[in-house]
């Protein structure tokens, strides 16, 4: 081969090396669908361009497709990533796939909801217990500890918002004893079946005073439950920030909101897993904190700040 034929080889070559060994990060959330995962995606972006690596993003449609989401991970790994920020959509589901990870040395934070396994870098995660506790008092003071409330919750195996929903129901139990809680009922993953699930719950509980929704489409499906059914009486306390719920907040349709801060969830996962990869020693868990808002601490910078990509 000619000196010109070898220096294009070694060009070609070199040019592939660079693309092998581009700095990526994937990150996995349980789905696209709402404004919640968007913020994830825009903290994960702004951590990646502070640190020099790209972000892939990828998800499934649906929030109960835990094989698309395994899948997604197989992907990556064929791509050879050299990191994963996973919010995991059941937490016994993707044990295996997270361990996997782990053997082959690809270093994994978890964000947003738990997992039953400790072969990860880093939880970076609101405390979701304690979300619960919150809307649990902010529903006694409202109720002035008295009443009956309903609990739309989300999806067996979501460690997030399975949290939520128990912190809310021992809080209820421990500490108001004039508050039952009448009845509860899975809304699954969408907007549509979560008014279904809400419209059976205020059917077979005409005399309710209080309604808690554990996340974003629960909220959303749970507030337009109320108002198709009018039932303008029942206080609702709902979780996270989409655009609907808000509105809501402001028309004085749902009482409080316990918010997150996702935007700090992809943005600490990232920062983790490139600490990892460089040899550093991570946090194994980041409180990314949680907040109860009303209609008046709309105006507080703080909490303008917190809502600033939700």
């Amino acid at each position: 081969m000619s000196k010109t034929g070898l220096a294009v080889l070694a060009l070609t070559l070199l040019a592939g090396c660079n693309r092998d060994h581009k700095k990526v990060i994937a990150v996995i959330p349980k789905g696209s669908a709402h404004l919640f995962w968007q913020s994830v995606h825009a903290g994960a972006q702004k951590a990646g361009q502070e640190l020099g690596y790209e972000i892939y993003w990828n998800g499934p449609e649906r929030e109960t497709d835990r094989e698309r989401q395994i899948q997604i991970i197989e992907d990556f790994i064929v791509q050879k990533v050299d990191g994963i920020v996973l919010a995991p959509l059941d937490r016994k589901a993707l044990v295996p796939t997270v361990e996997k990870l782990y053997s082959l040395k690809i270093p994994c934070a978890i964000a947003d909801s738990g997992i039953d396994t400790d072969k990860y870098v880093c939880f970076a995660a609101t405390d979701n217990y304690q979300g619960g506790v919150i809307a649990a008092r902010r529903m006694g003071e409202i109720l002035q500890g008295k009443g009956k409330v309903v609990v739309v919750k989300y999806v067996p195996g979501s460690g997030s918002t399975t949290e939520r929903e128990n912190g809310f129901m021992d809080t209820i139990k421990k500490e108001f004893s004039g508050i039952q809680i009448a009845d509860s009922k899975y809304a699954q993953d969408t907007v549509e079946t979560a008014l279904s699930a809400t419209e059976d719950l205020l059917t077979r509980n005409p005399d309710l005073q209080g309604l808690f929704a554990c996340n974003a489409s629960t909220a959303v499906g749970a507030l337009q439950g109320l108002q198709s059914q009018n039932r303008t009486a029942v206080k609702m306390v709902g979780f996270d920030a989409e655009k609907a719920l808000l509105d809501g907040l402001r028309a004085g349709q749902i009482d409080s909101l316990v918010v997150q801060n996702p935007f700090k969830m992809g943005y600490e996962g990232v920062k983790a897993v490139v600490a990892s990869i460089k040899g550093e020693k991570a946090p194994k868990r980041i409180d990314t904190g949680v907040e109860l808002i009303t209609k008046a601490g709309l105006d507080d910078p703080k909490i303008k700040d917190l809502l600033r990509l939700q």
